[in-house]
C-alpha cells in the first residue's frame, strides 16, 4: 500500500484543475478496499423510480458503473425545474451490500465552489461587499511572515472578483497548492495538525504570488478559501452556518453540510468512499493523528477544504440548487442582475484568446460557462474530485440540469470519471423523446 506524500497530493490537486474545465459543460477505521466486481459478475443494484421514457439514463449509468468498476453512483436530472429522474446505482457500502439510494450524501469536492460563489454574490447584492473590494481589507487576517521575509505587495491588489474567477495570482503549476501541504504549513506555524482554512490563508499571505492579479486564469483552491474568510469576516458567522442559512435553507436543502474526514464521523446517509489503489498516509486528525489511515479517511485535509471543496450533498440537492437559476427573475436566492454577473465573461486573457476573440468557454464567478447561440443562453457547470469521490453538476441551456456523483475517483486506467461520462450524459439526454410531467422533489424533501 502506497503512502501519501506531498508530491502525490500535488499531482492529485493539479489534475483537479483539468476537471474544472471539461470540454462540455461510520464504522471502523480498518478499511479493506475490495476489488470491485468485473462487469457482468452480478446484477447491479439500482434504486429509485424507473420511467421508460428516461431509459437512456438507466442504460448509460448501468453500463458506465459496471464498465468502469465503480462501486456506487447517483444521478439526478431536472427538466424545467421538476425532478424527473433520481436513481442510485451500485453500492453505498460494498462490504455490507448496501445500495446507493437516490438521496445518498457524497463528498462533492470542487462542486462546492458554485455554492461559495452564490454566497459571495448574495453579499454583493445586499451591498455588504463589492466585487472589486480588495481581499486584504475584508479578511481580518494577519499574514504569517517568516523572520526576515516580506509580504508580496501584490497581495494588496487582489480583488473578490479575481478570487471568484481564478485570476488572483496563484498558479499551483508554478509553485504549489497549499491545500496539499498541511504538514509543512503546520510546522511553519508551529502548530499541530489539522490546519484550518485560516491557517492556510495566513501562511499563503506570506508567500509570493505567481503572477500579477488579473493577468490571467489559473485554477486556485486558495482563492476560494480566501472567499470563505471574507464571508466569515463580513457576516460575523462561521462560513458553513451562513451558507446553510442563506443559500441552502431557502431552497429546502437541509442535509448538505461540510464533510468530516474520519470514517467514524461520516454523516447519516453518507456513502463510503473507495480508493482502488489502497493508498494510505498519516492521519491529520485526532484521535488518530499520525497513524496510517486510508487517504480518503484522514490523510487528506478534507475539513480544511471548506469553501473550495469541503461540502457533502446528494445529487438531488445539487440539481435543486442548479434549478434555482432556471428562471433568474424568480430565483429565490439571487437576483437576475447578480446571476448575470456570476456568469459574465471575465476581462482580459481569462475571457479572450490572444487575438482578442472571445473564448468558447471560460470560468465566470464559480462556474464554467459556455455560451450557446446568440440569445444569451449558456451551459454552466462544475466538476471536481478528491480521493474517493468525483462529482459533476451541469446546467444546460435548454432547461435541463443534472448531477452525477461517484464514491471513487478515476476509472481502472486512471481517467477521470467525470470526463468520461460528461458527453455521454448529453447524448443520453438527447435520446429522450418525451420528458415526463412529474416532479419527485417532494419524495426527497429533507
Amino acid at each position: 500500500m502506497r503512502d501519501v506524500t506531498p508530491s502525490f497530493l500535488d499531482r492529485l490537486l493539479t489534475r483537479r484543475a483539468v476537471l474544472a474545465l471539461t470540454a462540455t459543460s461510520a464504522a471502523g477505521l480498518a478499511l479493506r478496499c475490495p476489488v470491485f466486481a468485473e462487469p457482468g459478475e452480478g446484477k447491479l443494484p439500482v434504486t429509485g423510480a424507473a420511467n421508460r421514457d428516461l431509459e437512456p439514463f438507466d442504460k448509460l449509468m448501468t453500463s458506465f458503473v459496471e464498465g468502469n468498476r465503480v462501486p456506487g453512483a447517483a444521478l439526478a436530472v431536472t427538466c424545467k425545474g421538476r425532478l424527473v429522474y433520481a436513481r442510485g446505482f451500485g453500492y453505498s457500502d460494498v462490504e455490507r451490500n448496501e445500495p446507493v439510494h437516490p438521496a445518498a450524501l457524497f463528498r462533492i469536492a470542487s462542486v462546492s465552489k458554485p455554492i461559495t460563489a452564490v454566497a459571495v454574490m448574495q453579499l454583493v447584492e445586499k451591498g455588504k461587499l463589492n466585487l472589486d473590494d480588495r481581499v486584504m481589507s475584508r479578511m481580518a487576517l494577519t499574514p504569517f511572515v517568516t523572520p526576515g521575509a516580506k509580504t508580496d505587495p501584490r497581495w494588496n491588489r487582489i480583488t473578490v472578483r479575481q478570487c471568484l474567477q481564478h485570476t488572483g495570482g496563484w498558479d499551483r503549476d508554478k509553485s504549489f497548492d497549499p491545500i496539499g501541504r498541511p504538514w509543512e504549513i503546520a510546522k511553519a506555524l508551529g502548530i499541530q495538525p489539522p490546519v484550518r482554512p485560516f491557517h492556510i490563508v495566513r501562511y499563503m499571505m506570506g508567500q509570493p504570488l505567481d503572477f500579477d492579479p488579473g493577468e490571467r486564469y489559473a485554477y486556485s483552491n486558495l482563492g476560494y478559501l480566501v472567499l470563505g474568510r471574507i464571508i466569515r469576516a463580513v457576516t460575523g458567522r462561521e462560513y458553513e452556518a451562513w451558507v446553510r442559512k442563506e443559500v441552502l435553507d431557502p431552497l429546502g436543502i437541509r442535509k448538505a453540510r461540510l464533510g468530516r474526514a474520519l470514517i467514524e464521523n461520516r454523516a447519516a446517509g453518507e456513502v463510503r468512499y473507495y480508493d482502488a489503489k489502497k493508498r494510505t498516509g498519516p492521519a491529520l486528525f485526532p484521535p488518530r493523528l499520525g497513524q496510517q489511515v486510508p487517504v480518503q479517511y484522514g490523510a487528506e485535509n478534507l475539513e480544511a477544504f471548506e469553501a473550495h471543496g469541503g461540502w457533502i450533498a446528494s445529487a438531488v440537492d445539487l440539481v435543486k440548487f442548479a434549478a434555482a437559476f432556471d428562471d433568474p427573475a424568480a430565483c429565490p436566492i439571487l437576483g437576475a442582475r447578480a446571476i448575470a454577473q456570476m456568469w459574465a465573461r471575465p476581462g482580459g486573457a481569462a475571457g479572450r484568446e490572444a487575438d482578442g476573440k472571445p473564448k468558447a468557454a471560460y470560468y465566470g464567478c464559480g462556474w464554467n460557462v459556455r455560451p450557446i447561440g446568440t440569445a444569451g443562453k449558456s451551459n454552466t457547470w462544475h466538476a471536481g474530485f478528491i480521493a474517493g469521490t468525483e462529482a459533476l453538476l451541469v446546467r444546460r441551456f435548454d432547461g435541463l440540469n443534472w448531477a452525477v456523483l461517484f464514491n471513487t475517483h478515476h476509472s481502472p486506467d486512471g481517467q477521470s470519471l467525470s470526463d468520461l461520462i460528461d458527453a455521454r450524459l448529453h447524448e443520453a439526454a438527447d435520446k429522450v423523446k418525451t420528458w415526463p410531467d412529474i416532479d419527485q422533489f417532494g419524495r426527497f424533501s429533507n
